[in-house]
């Protein structure tokens, strides 16, 4: 896909491996749609979804068997972040370090920028 800017989103190695096992339990050519929606108690939040079909704007990134969508406008409030996978005191998640995040919630599903 493209440089720089456009290409700045990206999965660490643990959420490729997650993603992957997450995925391998779907229906095949199944893909994680990660987006921004309005909403939260910081103003937006992160969406996670599981699909089969994506858009010639997204951003796809295919990683150690984990394909990870993102539309273009999502984007746009995820460039320099990455999506993590971490297994801590209060479980396990996915979460997105986004730099251009001013703000986030205690759980850090939500975000203001």
């Amino acid at each position: 896909m493209g440089t720089s800017a456009e290409h700045t989103f990206s999965v660490t190695d643990r959420a490729a491996k997650r993603i992957a096992q997450v995925l391998s339990r779907e229906p095949e050519g199944s893909m994680l749609r990660v987006a921004v929606n309005g909403g939260g108690c910081s103003g937006f939040q992160y969406a996670f979804d599981i699909e089969t079909a994506k858009t010639e704007d997204d951003l796809v990134i295919a990683r150690d068997g984990a394909i990870v969508l993102v539309d273009p406008v999502s984007l746009e409030f995820l460039q320099g972040a990455k999506i993590d996978f971490v297994d801590g005191l209060i479980g396990q998640s996915f979460k997105i370090e986004n730099p251009n995040a001013t703000a986030s919630c205690g759980c850090g599903t939500s975000f203001s920028v």
